[in-house]
């Protein structure tokens, strides 16, 4: 009977999940959780670090990347925050943005929202989203340009992570 009723609350306990609504997409929850999903990624917790892209943090210990949907206009960005640890580029922040970005080591980047979600199934990378202007960045381009397999992952966790872009992120 006790096994029973276990296996009964750890049905009920997985489908429950799937229950609630996911967060808006690039709301604060939303950051919260492409922070724990990016330091998952070992495309982006290992190469980063093996680039030096991770070291280019303008003296803070972190590098910075803000991002906004283009037409939710009146909806406050949101940033992660990555920082060497343990031989890691790790996501130490996902949340709210906070940081004034430095042009020589953090980026900003926005789209539209379906653009956002293209590049989140993989139809396309993020050569062909800048080349085509469907995503627009502000950043260190050469450094970007030397890291397109860890861009192109990131692009990917947008997909990954569970998202509702039906409204836009309130203040």
């Amino acid at each position: 009977m006790a096994r029973k009723v276990g296996l009964s609350v750890a049905l009920v306990l997985a489908a429950a999940p799937a229950a609630w609504p996911a967060p808006v997409l690039m709301s604060t929850e939303w950051a919260r959780a492409l922070c724990a999903a990016w330091n998952a990624d070992p495309v982006l917790t290992r190469q980063l670090v093996e680039s030096g892209w991770v070291k280019n943090h303008a003296g803070r210990g972190y590098k910075v990347m803000q991002l906004y949907r283009q037409d939710c206009p009146d909806s406050p960005r949101i940033e992660l925050r990555v920082s060497e640890q343990d031989g890691s580029a790790r996501c130490v922040y996902g949340g709210a943005a906070e940081s004034k970005l430095d042009s020589s080591a953090d980026y900003l980047m926005w789209a539209e929202t379906k653009r956002w979600q293209e590049m989140g199934r993989g139809e396309y990378g993020p050569m062909r989203a800048m080349f085509f202007n469907r995503l627009q960045f502000e950043g260190p381009r050469f450094e970007a340009m030397g890291n397109m397999g860890p861009f192109e992952s990131f692009l990917l966790l947008v997909g990954k992570v569970p998202g509702d872009a039906a409204s836009c992120p309130a203040r």
